[in-house]
């Protein structure tokens, strides 16, 4: 009798003791596509984790630690709804974040307005997510299609090449890209004409194929928003059969040492792009966070770590600023909110929550081996939006 009654005051106090943990605990659930985007998702991780200690070795959120709880949606917008659903009902997050594919941030956007729960959307580039599929619910960190391309083609016009053919991977994302690039473009230059477009499956590339009929077009210039694997093929495929000789060249991600480091000696020289030179970058804010995740990884950081380490801050900012884990209290608290990021303060507008993040706009260069972004420059988010009033005709009222 007298051990039964010690066992049930033993399992009494494991289970106080799990009830008080769970209580002292904000947890931020994570849903994105680690298996199949390795090279943006470890970085990214990894930025996460480190933002998660520091908030937990400065006493926590509002008294509490801070929990991340991540999940694999294996690139699918099914499965990533499925992940959302099982982290709010069995794992009780207080805020969801994540998708790195434009297709499952969508799904997640749909999602966060059917549960009523806020989502922080960190990398999904697409527009919809904030304009025409926009809600109360969704905010976005990283600037989207529209804004990079608002941030490169300024370069493009300065060119005058009337000529462009463009390439990019078919879904969301890369459809995006291409419209917001066009429409700025021919807002810009009304003469320019597209000659040639190459729409491969994402990660399915026939690159040579991809590559000789851009070359057959005879293009001036070439716009291209593939990344990955994809982009590493068309920049081998197109040296080989002198695509790009005296052709210049737009690519939206190709400066993100996630996708330019592994071309090493390859990387294609003259590309103007958006991207992350973290080893010239010596602003405070930045220099603080490349310390931190050097100290702690023995690695230097990606443009994913960025936005891992900034999605978690902002969420951290919202909740404190709230002071409540309320969805409606984290909704308003979100609207207008300034984050400290690596790339500097970010405000989250209350007219559609996209983040006034900012990105580098540079060129392609080639250093001890191993592609660099050159004469690069930063470009505040602010500046690349549309205005007010083409905003409120674009996103819903909801």
């Amino acid at each position: 009798m007298i051990q039964r009654r010690q066992l049930a005051l033993a399992a009494a106090l494991v289970f106080t003791g799990l009830a008080a943990h769970a209580q002292g605990t904000i947890k931020i659930g994570e849903v994105n596509s680690y298996k199949a985007q390795p090279a943006f998702l470890e970085p990214y991780k990894k930025g996460m984790e480190l933002a998660v200690e520091e908030i937990n070795a400065a006493g926590g959120v509002n008294g509490k630690k801070l929990e991340l709880i991540t999940r694999d949606d294996n690139a699918s917008p099914g499965d990533a709804v499925r992940a959302a659903e099982e982290l709010i009902s069995r794992e009780k997050i207080d805020v969801l974040a994540g998708a790195f594919l434009s297709n499952t941030g969508l799904a997640l956007t749909d999602f966060a307005k059917q549960k009523k729960f806020f989502y922080l959307a960190g990398e999904p580039l697409t527009d919809k997510i904030i304009w025409g599929s926009g809600n109360k619910y969704t905010f976005r960190l990283r600037p989207g299609t529209y804004m990079q391309a608002a941030m490169l083609v300024p370069e493009a016009v300065k060119l005058k090449k009337k000529r462009w053919a463009v390439v990019y991977p078919n879904y969301e994302y890369g459809q995006s890209a291409v419209a917001a690039f066009k429409e700025l473009l021919k807002a810009a230059q009304p003469d320019v004409e597209f000659v040639a477009e190459q729409a491969p499956p994402l990660g399915k590339i026939d690159a040579g194929a991809v590559a000789q009929a851009l070359a057959d077009a005879k293009p001036d210039a070439i716009f291209s928003s593939l990344f990955g694997a994809d982009l590493a093929k068309f920049v081998r495929e197109g040296q080989q059969r002198g695509l790009f000789k005296g052709v210049e060249v737009f690519n939206l991600l190709a400066g993100e040492p996630e996708y330019l480091d592994p071309l090493k000696d390859e990387a294609p020289v003259g590309w103007y792009v958006t991207g992350y030179p973290w080893y010239d970058i010596k602003t405070p804010e930045h220099k603080k966070f490349l310390d931190a995740y050097q100290a702690k990884y023995k690695d230097y950081p990606r443009l994913g770590s960025v936005v891992g380490y900034s999605t978690v801050m902002s969420a951290v900012a919202a909740i404190k600023k709230a002071g409540s884990l309320d969805q409606d209290k984290l909704i308003a608290a979100m609207a207008g909110l300034p984050v400290s990021t690596p790339f500097g303060t970010a405000t989250f507008r209350a007219l559609d929550h996209q983040s006034t993040m900012g990105a580098y706009v540079g060129r392609i260069g080639l250093k001890d081996g191993k592609g660099v972004m050159t004469d690069w420059r930063f470009v505040d988010g602010k500046d690349a939006l549309p205005s007010d009033d083409e905003i409120k005709k674009m996103r819903p009222t909801n």
